[in-house]
């Protein structure tokens, strides 16, 4: 299934892929628990499993000629009885809970991006978005984070042969529908939209001038480097690579990447308690001491390569 993604429903996805980009923080009391090994599937048993559960890191949006999943996934992914990606990707499609979000996208206070960039940068981002074909008419009150959302699919497109992108995220949530599985997720659209009101428009404002800048040159060559580590599934080397960004995300990598992996560890529990679970989450979620799987372990149980 692949994705030419409109305007709403890449505004939607970006609150995952750019949760997930987040920075890795490290934790010396949590060093021991860090996975050694490098994979995307990594399957969960113990502390009173009656079966195994599975995780899988994604990258939200790739182009279709790197899209892979290998037979191993597949079959993790056929025994599982539930899939639970971040959110519950399944409310995705129902107008009534799409409408309100949208709400959201928007500056509180009738802010406008004009009043928080000086005529320069301001005229820069005007340019970029007419450019696209988007007149600042209509996208001068949305919060300059999802603003940032819109040249994602552009700098990833241009990187591709056919111009087509694949989400992860659609391609495993048409799987569990053929296969009838039930589709759950770790925590809600609004709550992922909310956090980003923890971070001043005046910040959000100067990271979308800073990606319109780096647009192009420099971003390409990241991305390109983020995939190909993806594709050879490194996560340790994915996870080094965004740390090196040091942009202004990293003072909110707590809010952004560990306090909500923390949050997930008890959720994954209960579910894995009641049926087996093939959680797909972020790949930048899940090295690290205090990724994922590291938490899981402390949490008692055994994650290991299948």
């Amino acid at each position: 299934m692949v994705q030419q993604f409109p305007f709403m429903k890449k505004i939607l996805l970006f609150v995952v892929f750019a949760l997930s980009g987040a920075m890795v923080a490290y934790s010396q009391s949590a060093a021991e628990y860090a996975p050694q090994e490098n994979s995307l599937l990594w399957e969960i048993s113990g502390n009173g499993l009656s079966s195994p559960s599975w995780l899988f890191g994604t990258i939200h949006m790739i182009g279709k000629e790197d899209f892979f999943f290998t037979e191993t996934m597949q079959q993790a992914f056929d025994q599982a009885s539930q899939v639970t990606f971040e959110i519950n990707m399944e409310e995705m499609s129902d107008i009534s809970v799409i409408m309100p979000l949208m709400m959201k996208a928007f500056m509180s206070n009738n802010t406008t991006l004009r009043d928080l960039l000086d005529e320069t940068s301001y005229g820069l981002v005007e340019q970029h978005f007419n450019q696209l074909g988007m007149p600042m008419m209509f996208l001068d009150r949305i919060k300059p984070m999802f603003l940032s959302a819109l040249g994602a699919e552009d700098m990833m497109m241009a990187q591709t042969d056919n111009n087509a992108i694949v989400s992860y995220e659609f391609e495993l949530m048409e799987m569990a529908a053929k296969q009838g599985k039930a589709v759950d997720g770790l925590e809600t659209a609004e709550y992922q939209m909310s956090m980003f009101d923890s971070i001043p428009y005046d910040v959000q404002a100067r990271m979308l001038v800073a990606s319109i800048q780096q647009n192009g040159g420099e971003a390409d060559d990241e991305y390109r480097k983020m995939v190909d580590l993806y594709k050879e599934q490194n996560i340790s080397a994915m996870g080094s690579l965004i740390q090196e960004e040091g942009d202004e995300m990293a003072n909110y990598e707590n809010l952004l990447l560990t306090n909500r992996n923390r949050n997930w560890i008890p959720v994954m529990a209960d579910m894995m308690k009641k049926q087996s679970t093939f959680f797909a989450v972020g790949a930048g979620h899940l090295g690290g001491p205090n990724g994922v799987i590291a938490l899981l372990r402390q949490a008692g149980f055994t994650v290991n390569l299948p």
